[in-house]
């Protein structure tokens, strides 16, 4: 009889009791919104943000309703005109497209590479018909930050960081979000903090943060801010900055202030997960691995492979195969969108665009979720199934 896996692939970790105990207290109080708060209490969200902007070592921080929030919140911090082109991978999820989209810009594809992250030939390409660069660290993946920012201060592009993905990663040292003029971050159920739906935005420049601060709804009760820029920030902004709504309330900012001090231990259970995937499916034949830089600190949330050489039809069965054992497969190259999965030709709301090097590296693409409801020996289980439904022996994960 054939192995299977009954681990549940969205079974997040329950909420801590510190965290409960936090969330509790604010519904005692009754006050849920971020500016209805007691006298000389800052309140949970501004104390969030100032815990998020140490965290991240960054002078500002905003906490908004959701990671998407936080993307088109930025874009319109930078001053994104109607019709604008703003760049971005190929290789990314739906709210990135969509928040350019929403904001009034127009995405502009860059191709990506084999190790799934921004092509830089392509970048240097298409940089002159833009001035922003909403960057995805799509499933994690760190492109060469150095490079990247060489590239982007060469072509006067201001770069935007996606980091749902990379809360908690870094390069070379610095923290995934202090690359660019502004990081954004998701704190969705399925990212590295939960509180079902919340992000946050941080920047260095007072500027921007005050816009953002402004667009995101606190009418002017900005003073109440502790980690934002200096009230003069906001005197030539103040009469002329629409306010869209999308401010983070007290609950769940309450929820998320807990989870900042154990991140790193998170961190660290997930990447065991994603080297134990790794290890697991090293000698598969004709699976290839994703090389990760050494320059790369990672946050192994989730796990992709490549299968190259394998016809639509073969990685279909494949993926049915899985299923049929209780493993759940993203297969990014199916011709229809499905569930959270979906690829460029997908979101008509963007003009099309000849984008085939990420086409063929979509074409094989594999990604599985790691929860940390999985143990190591669950990720044996699934290397097992994935190996064999390849046609592989069975390997010995001991």
């Amino acid at each position: 009889m054939s192995e299977r896996f009954f681990g549940n692939f969205t079974q997040q970790e329950p909420i801590a009791q510190d965290a409960i105990d936090a969330a509790i207290a604010v519904m005692q109080s009754g006050r849920l919104h971020r500016y209805n708060t007691a006298p000389d209490d800052p309140g949970e969200v501004a104390l969030l943000e100032q815990d998020f902007a140490a965290m991240t070592g960054a002078h500002y921080c905003l906490a908004v309703a959701s990671g998407g929030y936080a993307l088109g919140c930025a874009l319109r911090a930078l001053g994104l005109q109607p019709g604008e082109a703003v760049l971005t991978n190929a290789f990314t999820l739906a709210p990135v497209p969509g928040a350019i989209t929403s904001a009034g810009g127009v995405p502009l594809f860059v191709e990506v590479t084999d190790a799934l992250v921004i092509d830089f030939d392509d970048l240097i390409a298409k940089a002159p018909r833009a001035r922003i660069l909403m960057l995805s660290h799509m499933r994690g993946h760190l492109c060469d930050m150095d490079r990247l920012m060489e590239i982007c201060a060469e072509h006067g592009l201001t770069v935007i960081e996606d980091c749902a993905h990379t809360m908690g990663a870094s390069w070379r040292g610095v923290p995934s979000g202090r690359h660019g003029a502004i990081g954004c971050y998701s704190t969705q159920t399925y990212k590295h903090m939960n509180s079902g739906e919340g992000g946050f935005l941080i920047s260095d420049d007072p500027q921007v943060m005050a816009r953002a601060i402004l667009l995101s709804g606190s009418y002017m009760m900005y003073p109440r801010h502790l980690a934002s820029p200096p009230q003069d920030a906001f005197e030539s902004l103040k009469y002329e900055t629409p306010n869209v709504s999308g401010r983070m309330d007290a609950l769940r900012a309450a929820i998320l202030r807990p989870q900042i001090p154990t991140l790193p231990d998170r961190v660290e259970r997930w990447n065991a997960l994603y080297r134990a995937m790794e290890t697991g499916l090293s000698d598969v034949p004709g699976l290839r691995l994703i090389p990760r830089p050494q320059a790369e600190a990672y946050v192994g949330s989730s796990f992709q492979f490549c299968l190259p050489d394998h016809s639509p039809a073969q990685i279909t069965a494949f993926v049915h195969a899985c299923a049929a054992r209780g493993v759940e497969l993203k297969w990014f190259g199916a011709a229809e969108p499905a569930g959270f999965t979906s690829r460029h030709d997908s979101w008509r709301y963007a003009p099309p665009q000849d984008l085939p090097q990420t086409d063929k590296v979509l074409a094989g693409l594999m990604d599985l979720r790691l929860p940390l409801t999985f143990d190591i020996r669950d990720t044996q289980i699934l290397c097992r199934i994935i190996a064999q439904e390849l046609g592989a022996a069975p390997l010995s994960l001991g």
